[in-house]
C-alpha cells in the first residue's frame, strides 16, 4: 500500500462524486428524508420515535452507503477504469482504501446532516452526547461502504450488486434487534445475530440513546469497526480488474 496513491484514488473518487449530484443527494439527503418520514409516521405516538429513531440512524446510512459503494465500484470495473488503473503502480489495496477514504468522508458529512436533522428537526431525544451518536452513524456508514466494496468484487452487474442486499443487509436488519430485543429471540437466531455487525451498531446506538457508560458504546463500536476492516481486507484480496 502506498499512501500517496491511496490519496490520489480518494481524490479521483471525490472529484467524480462532485459531478454526480444524484449520488450526493442520495448519500446526504435521502437518509434525513427517511428519518423524517419515520418521525412523521409516529408523530402522534409519544416516545415511539425516541425509542426507534436511534436504530433508524444506524440503519439508513448503512443501506445507502452499501448501495452507492457497490454500484459505483462495479461501474468502475465494468467500464475498464480499474483495468487501466491496474496497469499503473496503483495496487488493489490502494484502490480499495482510496475508495474507503473517499466514501468515509462522505459518511462523515452524511452523519452530521442526518443526526442534526433527526435531533434538530425531528426532535429525537437522546441521553448521551450527540457526538457519540454521530460517531456510531459514521462507523455504521463505513461498514456499509466496506460491505459494498466486498459485494462489488463478486457481482457481475449493478443488478447483481443490489441482489446482495438479501444476503448481506436484510438478515442484519431482521436480526439486529430493531424489531425485537436480541435476548428475546430464539436461541439459534440470537446466536446468529451475534455474528452480524449491524447488531452491534444498534447496540451502540441504544447505549448512546440511554446515556449508558462509554464502555457500552465503544465495545460494540469496536466490533463494528473490526468487521469493516475485515471486509476491506477481503475486498482487496478478491477484487478483480474487470468483469467479463
Amino acid at each position: 500500500m502506498n499512501g500517496r496513491r491511496m490519496l490520489a484514488t480518494a481524490g479521483r473518487v471525490l472529484e467524480q462524486l462532485r459531478h454526480d449530484p444524484r449520488s450526493i443527494a442520495l448519500m446526504l439527503i435521502a437518509p434525513s428524508l427517511l428519518v423524517g418520514l419515520f418521525a412523521w409516521l409516529f408523530s402522534d405516538q409519544d416516545g415511539v420515535f425516541d425509542r426507534f429513531g436511534g436504530a433508524i440512524l444506524a440503519l439508513f446510512p448503512f443501506i445507502v452507503m452499501f448501495l452507492i459503494t457497490s454500484i459505483t465500484t462495479l461501474r468502475e470495473r465494468r467500464s475498464g477504469t480499474l483495468e487501466r488503473l491496474m496497469t499503473t503502480p496503483v495496487g488493489k489495496a490502494d484502490f480499495i482504501l482510496g475508495y474507503a477514504l473517499a466514501f468515509g468522508l462522505m459518511a462523515l458529512l452524511q452523519a452530521v446532516v442526518t443526526v442534526s436533522f433527526a435531533v434538530g428537526v425531528c426532535g429525537l431525544d437522546v441521553d448521551g452526547p450527540l457526538w457519540q451518536l454521530g460517531l456510531v452513524a459514521v462507523v455504521d456508514a463505513l461498514l456499509g461502504t466496506a460491505l459494498g466494496l466486498l459485494a462489488s468484487a463478486y457481482a457481475a452487474t449493478e443488478f447483481q450488486a443490489v441482489q446482495f442486499m438479501p444476503l448481506l443487509v436484510f438478515p442484519q436488519i431482521i436480526l439486529g434487534g430493531l424489531f425485537m430485543p436480541r435476548d428475546q429471540m430464539p436461541d439459534v437466531l440470537h446466536a446468529i445475530s451475534d455474528w452480524l455487525p449491524l447488531s452491534y451498531a444498534i447496540d451502540a446506538i441504544g447505549a448512546v440513546a440511554a446515556g449508558d457508560p462509554d464502555g457500552d458504546v465503544y465495545g460494540p463500536l469496536l466490533v463494528v469497526a473490526a468487521f469493516a476492516v475485515a471486509a476491506l481486507v477481503l475486498a482487496s484480496l478478491t477484487l478483480r480488474r474487470r468483469t467479463r
